[in-house]
């Protein structure tokens, strides 16, 4: 008998990540992507005779549940798409997204388990908000386990995390291309992996455009609006400032448009501005934001479609791998060609 196509199988041939297969063929509508990836994934479907419907057979008996576990959801803006991306995705499976927030305490992630394995669930997502390596619990053992957010070192289950690097990158050619060389990098900390990949693809652009990097651009600011402010001043005020400024996330950004207005200067006119995280300030700031999209819906929904996978027949190696989902440039008003005057 001839193996049925999967969504993975989908996703190989057109290139995609998996989650854009899902938002493709399950018609979600306001969707990122764009029309000739929408194009490259229906064909590769066609090419398969992909069907749509219970591609994901769960084995009678399993309640058709899912356990997201966070380790957090108030101190960033991240919970929301992670739930909402696992909870959509599941529900066009016809499965229903159980939430719990453990703050990585054991007896909590524990008490958790129990409830799952005792109800004899699908399997457990375990999140979270910041990227990073973790050591998963022995316990979670119990139950088919996908990583979301986080990673690790030794592949003992499948994970999926944002392709920062790539996004630093991205980024920083989005001012490269608009004629900015002396661009400066405010930096998030460097015990966040985010911040390392993103200071990375800063320092890989910079390069394939022949821009020297100056050192003294390249400041560590935190992550708060405050921290922006008071950095991006110091770095306005030089005697030869930058033109263009990379910020680690969009609150830094803020600080950098609260600078330029107090040292009487326009954004993008006498500065070109970059964030990352597309908060939902970033569109209504004044002018608009150009910023890269974290993709954590995106993630949740390869998640869940993955978690589900784990109940076919597929080669268990090949499903246990990091996948890295890329982050989108969102061009708004916050850059400005670099002029002979600027």
């Amino acid at each position: 008998m001839e193996k049925r196509a999967t969504m993975v199988d989908v996703a190989e041939l057109a290139g995609v990540s998996q989650a854009t297969v899902s938002l493709v063929l399950n018609g979600v509508p306001n969707a990122r992507v764009s029309k000739a990836t929408r194009r490259r994934v229906i064909e590769a479907a066609e090419t398969l005779s992909y069907r749509r419907g219970k591609a994901h057979p769960v084995p009678e008996g399993r309640k058709r549940v899912i356990g997201l576990m966070l380790d957090e959801v108030s101190t960033t803006p991240f919970a929301t798409p992670f739930i909402e991306g696992a909870r959509d995705e599941a529900a066009l499976q016809d499965v229903t997204v159980a939430t719990f927030c453990t703050r990585s305490d054991p007896a909590l992630e524990q008490a958790a388990i129990d409830l799952l394995v005792s109800q004899k669930t699908i399997g457990i997502i375990y999140a979270s908000l910041i990227t990073r390596q973790v050591t998963v619990p022995e316990a979670f053992s119990e139950l088919p386990l996908v990583l979301l957010n986080c990673y690790e070192r030794k592949l003992r289950y499948p994970s999926v995390v944002p392709g920062d690097l790539v996004g630093g990158y991205t980024a920083t050619r989005a001012l490269l291309r608009a004629g900015h060389r002396r661009i400066a990098h405010m930096t998030g900390e460097i015990i966040v992996e985010a911040a390392v990949d993103r200071e990375k693809g800063f320092r890989q652009a910079m390069a394939e455009f022949n821009a020297p990097v100056d050192e003294s651009l390249v400041i560590q600011a935190g992550w708060t609006i405050r921290g922006g402010r008071e950095t991006a001043l110091a770095l306005m005020s030089l005697p030869e400032p930058p033109t263009a400024i990379f910020c680690f996330n969009d609150r830094m950004a803020m600080g950098c448009y609260d600078a330029a207005r107090m040292l009487g200067l326009s954004v993008p006119e006498d500065i070109s501005i970059i964030g990352f995280d597309d908060e939902d300030l970033a569109a209504n700031m004044e002018p608009p934001l150009s910023t890269m999209v974290l993709p954590h819906d995106e993630m949740a929904r390869w998640a869940v479609a993955e978690l589900l996978d784990s109940y076919n027949d597929a080669d268990q190696d090949e499903r246990l791998q990091k996948v890295k989902i890329e982050c989108e440039l969102i061009e708004r008003s916050s850059i400005a060609p670099l002029t002979p005057d600027t």
